[in-house]
């Protein structure tokens, strides 16, 4: 297990070195977010009956930034070794190909927390939150995490430049992230995007999350845990099979 936790303690010294860029710029951006929002909105949006809409909206931030930067985490580590040429240093030594998984989706996991904690930790200076259901809580946001760390080497993995990386991070990631009930409940959308929402795995995660707080939720948790786990469990498997192949990666 000697080299799975030497990467897994480089990819950690990787983007801690480069802290200002990696925890404190997500950090600030997701409070702007949420300085904004809670001021121009507080007043006109009740979500959930008793909870104002600046402590409905800090979970969901939470969240979309442990997402986020999970998926970025090992993406732009992986695209950087493969567009500098220094992934032979990690394709040569005797790494089995779920030691480059577990150590990428790990060091995803720590980062999505880090600055997840961060920005949790921000918001209660908003507003004060109870923690009604912390295991709930802790359960989405590693699952979270972990989902988006194995879609990050999925899509560096695919990619054959930045642009294309920044694409799926573009088009697809944030995308997502921003149509998954950050800023809203799906109950106050046309039955239409209701169900239409419900397509989208990041829902049930950020939904999930706000009832490990609120205790009250879209869908039923059990439900929405459940689900996320078929996504990472299918986003991992292509993983774990395109490492193996050595896709992209060994020419």
């Amino acid at each position: 297990m000697t080299g799975l936790y030497t990467l897994f303690l480089k990819e950690l010294l990787r983007f801690f070195k480069v802290s200002l860029q990696t925890i404190l710029s997500p950090l600030v951006t997701t409070l702007l977010y949420l300085l904004i929002f809670s001021h121009v909105l507080e007043t006109h949006v009740q979500v959930y009956p008793g909870v104002a809409y600046t402590a409905f909206l800090i979970p969901g931030l939470v969240m979309m930034a442990m997402l986020q930067n999970a998926f970025s985490n090992s993406s732009s580590s992986l695209i950087q070794s493969k567009m500098s040429g220094n992934i032979v240093f990690i394709l040569l030594p005797p790494l089995a190909y779920w030691e480059f998984y577990v150590a990428y989706v790990a060091a995803s996991v720590v980062r999505g927390v880090v600055v997840g904690a961060g920005v949790g930790l921000a918001g209660l200076w908003f507003a004060s939150l109870p923690v009604a259901h912390p295991l709930w809580m802790l359960a989405f946001a590693v699952a979270g995490c972990a989902m988006l760390g194995a879609a990050g080497i999925v899509s560096a993995l695919w990619a054959e430049d930045y642009d294309q990386m920044a694409a799926v991070q573009n088009f697809v990631v944030v995308p997502l992230t921003f149509l998954s009930g950050v800023f809203y409940s799906i109950h106050s959308l046309p039955p239409f995007w209701q169900a239409v929402s419900r397509y989208n795995p990041f829902f049930y995660l950020i939904d999930g999350f706000r009832y490990g707080f609120f205790g009250i939720s879209d869908v039923p948790p059990g439900e929405g845990l459940l689900i996320v786990a078929v996504c990472f469990l299918a986003l991992s498997l292509a993983t774990l099979l395109l490492l193996k192949s050595g896709y992209k990666l060994r020419k």
